[in-house]
């Protein structure tokens, strides 16, 4: 008889999972939807509709197949193929890694910006090159000590409140309700509207966040893991529709620092430091998600055993490109382009992988595998990243 899910375990689950939500709701994610709310009003918060349900499916299905069958994505990729695509294997490494470096460039600078619009009244307010190590310090204190379980509880607790900002500063946008109704399952293309939404869709729908899921879930039960990431990736999708209404109140050229004295202005203080803290609590969990995600795929797709050296030395790496980038105060345009290329080629070639994993009668039992129902809501998605993929090399060459 399958274990039944108390609230305890239910709760717990939630948190562990929200390394998913963390790990997508980065300064990326913030600026691109409150940039969609203040160009185009409602009319792309849609596109957040399909992207978390399409993250729930996709993290679900990544998550099933290894609880069924004991193996991560990279591992069944290793162990199916085997040295027939080693260099394939060792490419999609390289491309989730250098999306993870370019990445977390971001994810330090967005964090640095939270921090600073946060002591901005503070007279003797610390310096960005001494947040930016104060930020990598204890990034590198809670990556160390090894604990997958530990970080994704902290990161839980941090997104929980960062919800809670945001969703506030919402609140008090008073948008319409039959609007906001019909806005978030109508879909809508106002003129010069297409790339941002794809970029909204590209920002949740995360390749490495596949890996990811599939690298830490081994040790649950197919209720929790299903509770769990259903829930989480809820709240971060609802976190980023948050983020999207409060840009409705923004006029002009997009900046944080234009969104934060906004929302003061309209709102009063506390909602610009509201956003400041959101802004700092999606940089900081993003900056840990990054460096975790490309070390546990380096473990998944080239056997890396997690806490041996090769495992740490990848989220150094992540973990060093993105305080160099930091200090230096450059935003690191040409490697988050190549970035871009890389991941969307890399999308799509998962995203089909595990469609067929998901069917593979050999891999999984019938009860683990694909209902009609899940291949037909799968194959929408796959189609729809490949789509992303080609459209960002595109925008990348």
């Amino acid at each position: 008889m399958a274990k039944s899910l108390s609230f305890r375990s239910g709760l717990s689950s939630v948190l562990f999972w929200s390394v998913i939500s963390a790990a997508f709701i980065g300064p990326g994610t913030v600026t691109t939807c409150a940039m969609a709310g203040s160009r185009f009003g409602l009319n792309l918060i849609w596109t957040l509709t399909f992207s978390t349900i399409g993250t729930i499916v996709l993290q679900e299905a990544a998550a099933r197949v290894t609880i069924a069958s004991g193996l991560s994505i990279g591992e069944l990729l290793r162990q199916t193929y085997g040295s027939r695509i080693r260099w394939i294997l060792i490419a999609l490494f390289v491309s989730v890694t250098l999306g993870c470096a370019a990445y977390q460039a971001g994810n330090i600078i967005g964090t640095v910006a939270g921090l600073t619009l946060l002591t901005a009244n503070v007279t003797t307010a610390p310096s960005p090159q001494l947040l930016t190590i104060l930020v990598g310090a204890v990034c590198l204190a809670l990556l160390w000590q090894g604990s997958t379980r530990l970080i994704a509880n902290f990161l839980g607790l941090v997104v929980f409140v960062m919800g809670i900002a945001f969703a506030y500063v919402a609140a008090s946008a008073s948008p319409n309700p039959v609007e906001l109704a019909k806005a978030l399952v109508v879909p809508s293309l106002p003129v010069d509207s297409t790339v941002l939404a794809i970029g909204l869709i590209g920002t949740t729908i995360v390749p490495y966040n596949l890996f990811l899921s599939s690298g830490i879930g081994q040790s649950q039960s197919l209720s929790e893991m299903r509770w769990g990431i259903s829930l989480a990736v809820l709240i971060g999708g609802f976190i980023s529709m948050a983020i999207l209404i409060a840009g409705t109140l923004v006029t002009g050229d997009f900046s944080f620092q234009l969104v934060a004295q906004t929302l003061t202005t309209r709102l009063g203080t506390w909602a610009g430091a509201l956003f400041g803290f959101g802004l700092f609590a999606a940089g900081f969990t993003s900056a840990l998600t990054a460096p975790l995600a490309a070390a546990i795929t380096a473990k998944s797709l080239l056997d890396w055993p997690e806490g041996s050296t090769a495992y740490r030395s990848v989220w150094l790496l992540v973990m060093g490109i993105g305080l160099t980038f930091g200090l230096l105060g450059v935003k690191p345009v040409p490697v988050i382009v190549l970035a871009q290329a890389a991941n969307g080629l890399l999308l799509p070639v998962v995203t089909i992988f595990l469609f067929m994993a998901v069917n593979n009668k050999t891999l999984l039992p019938k009860a683990s595998r694909n209902r009609l129902w899940q291949n037909i809501a799968l194959l929408i998605i796959v189609i729809v990243t490949a789509f992303l993929g080609l459209r960002n090399l595109w925008l990348a060459f």
